[in-house]
C-alpha cells in the first residue's frame, strides 16, 4: 500500500471522492466511518442498518450534523442525496448495492447470509466489495473472487482484521526472497469451546459489544474462521484439525515453530497456526539459507536462526478498513483473498447434545461452535461447513457434543443464497 496516502490527497485536490456504502453500524461500522471522515479522498455517502438510528448515529458520533443526513428508501433518492452533498442512510440494502453514486460497498455484518447477498449484489451492480465479514469469505469466497473478476470488480477481505493483517506481513516477508514457514496470530482470551451468549453476556456489554460476538472469540470459532481465510489466500494448512494453541511469547516463537525433529512442535511446515500470549498480534516465520543474510539478520537483533519471526504487535480492524476501499478502487487488487480452490475449511461442531428435530442457530450461538480441518478431510467426511448454519437448520440425527456435524445430519435451509453460492462454487472451482 506504498503511496496510498499520496494517490488519495491527489484525489482529493482534485475534487473526487471514492464513495463508499457501509452495510451494519455497529462497533465496527461505527469506528470505521469515524475513521473515514479522517481520510483523504473519501466519503462514507451511505450507511445502511435495520436500525436506522444505528446508521444515524454512526454519522452523528463523527460530527456529521442532523440536518445533513437523510434517509432513503430506494436507490434513487440516495443518488439524489448524495449529488446534494448529503449523508444517506437506509434499512434496504439495495440502496447502497444498486446506487449509481456507490464506488466500493463495505460488508460489516459479521452475518454469512447476509455477507453473501451484499457482495453478490455488489458484484453484479459492478461495485468493488470489501469483506468486513470473513465468516462469507470462508464459505463462498472463491466463487465470489471468481465472479468479480469476472466482472471487472475487486472482492477483498479487510485490511486490519487479522487474515488481512497477516497477508500484509507474508507479502512483505515474501516479496523479500525470504522462505515462510508459518503464518498466524495471537488469541487474546482462554479456549471455552462451550462459551453462549449467556456466559458472555456481561463482559460484552461491559465493553460495548454483542454477546453473540464474543461469544464466537471465546468458543474459538473467530480463530479458526480467520486462519481458514489465511489458507484459503495463501496456500497454508493448518497444524491440525482445530490447531494446536501453543502458550507463547514472541521471543520463543522461531525455536517453537521449527520441526519436531528440530525441538519445536510442527510436523511440516507451509502451515497457519494460532498462539496463547502474543495477542493481539500476527506474526509469520521465516527462514533462509545464506550466510551473509544470516550474518545480517543477527547483527539486527533478529535471532540467530535458521527461523526468524516477523511480528506486527497490533491489528486495527475496521478502522484499517477503508484502505482496503482504497486499494481496491485505485489500485484494483484486493488485500486478501481466496487464491482458488479452497485448502481449508471451517466446519461446525456441536457445543452440547444435539437431538434429532432441534434447530440449529449460528456462530457465536448455543448450539454449535467452528473448527478449522483441511478442505479434503472435510470434503472427506462431508462435514458441514459452519457458514452454512443458520436457525433454518433442522437435525435429522441426534449428535454428541464435540461430534462434528455433517451434511447427513441436517436438513438445510434450501431458500438460503449462501447454500446456492456454496453448490455452485463446489461445481465450478
Amino acid at each position: 500500500m506504498l503511496n496510498l496516502n499520496t494517490k488519495l490527497r491527489e484525489l482529493d485536490e482534485q475534487g473526487k471522492k471514492i464513495k463508499m456504502g457501509v452495510v451494519g453500524a455497529g462497533q465496527m461500522g461505527r469506528g470505521m466511518v469515524s475513521q473515514m471522515f479522517c481520510m483523504k479522498g473519501i466519503y462514507p455517502a451511505i450507511i445502511s442498518d435495520l436500525d436506522v438510528e444505528r446508521a444515524k448515529r454512526a454519522y452523528e458520533l463523527a460530527g456529521v450534523k442532523s440536518e445533513d443526513i437523510v434517509f432513503a428508501s430506494k436507490p434513487s433518492e440516495a443518488d439524489n442525496g448524495i449529488q446534494k452533498g448529503k449523508y444517506v442512510i437506509t434499512d434496504n440494502l439495495d440502496v447502497v448495492t444498486k446506487s449509481l453514486a456507490t464506488d466500493v460497498v463495505i460488508d460489516a455484518t459479521g452475518v454469512p447470509e447476509t455477507g453473501a447477498r451484499i457482495a453478490l449484489d455488489s458484484i453484479y451492480n459492478g461495485k468493488h466489495i470489501v469483506m468486513l465479514n470473513v465468516e462469507t469469505d470462508v464459505t463462498v469466497g472463491p466463487i465470489l473472487k471468481k465472479m468479480a473478476d469476472s466482472a471487472g470488480v475487486v472482492y477483498t477481505v479487510s485490511a486490519g482484521d487479522e487474515p488481512g493483517a497477516i497477508k500484509e506481513l507474508y507479502d512483505f516477508a515474501d516479496a523479500m526472497g525470504f522462505e515462510v514457514l508459518v503464518a498466524g496470530k495471537g488469541k487474546n482470551n482462554p479456549l471455552n469451546v462451550e462459551a453462549t451468549p449467556d456466559t458472555a453476556r456481561e463482559k460484552a456489554l461491559a465493553n460495548n459489544m454483542n454477546p453473540k460476538m464474543l461469544t464466537s472469540f471465546i468458543d474459538g470459532t473467530k480463530t479458526m474462521v480467520e486462519m481458514t481465510c489465511v489458507s484459503n489466500a495463501i496456500g497454508f494448512l493448518p497444524t491440525k484439525k482445530g490447531l494446536i494453541g501453543p502458550k507463547a511469547t514472541v521471543k520463543e516463537l522461531p525455536k517453537l515453530f521449527s520441526l519436531k525433529e528440530q525441538g519445536g512442535i510442527l510436523d511440516s511446515y507451509k502451515v497457519v497456526e494460532y498462539v496463547n500470549g502474543v495477542a493481539p498480534g500476527v506474526f509469520v516465520i521465516v527462514t533462509t539459507d545464506l550466510p551473509a543474510v544470516k550474518e545480517e539478520m543477527a547483527y539486527l537483533s533478529m535471532g540467530e536462526g535458521p527461523n526468524y519471526v516477523f511480528y506486527r504487535p497490533y491489528h486495527l480492524t475496521s478502522i484499517e478498513t477503508p484502505l482496503s476501499a482504497a486499494r481496491a478502487y485505485i489500485y484494483h487488487e484486493p488485500t486478501i483473498a481466496p487464491k482458488g480452490a479452497p485448502v481449508a475449511e471451517t466446519v461446525a461442531v456441536a457445543k452440547k447434545d444435539l437431538k434429532a428435530g432441534e434447530y440449529l442457530d449460528g456462530i457465536g450461538g448455543y448450539t454449535v461452535y467452528g473448527v478449522i480441518d483441511t478442505y479434503a478431510n472435510a470434503k472427506k467426511d462431508r462435514a458441514l461447513p459452519l457458514g452454512l448454519v443458520n436457525s433454518k437448520v433442522k437435525l435429522k440425527a441426534d449428535v454428541k457434543k464435540g461430534e462434528t456435524l455433517t451434511y447427513d445430519m441436517v436438513e438445510l435451509d434450501e431458500d438460503s443464497l449462501i447454500l446456492h453460492l456454496r453448490r455452485l462454487q463446489e461445481k465450478v472451482i
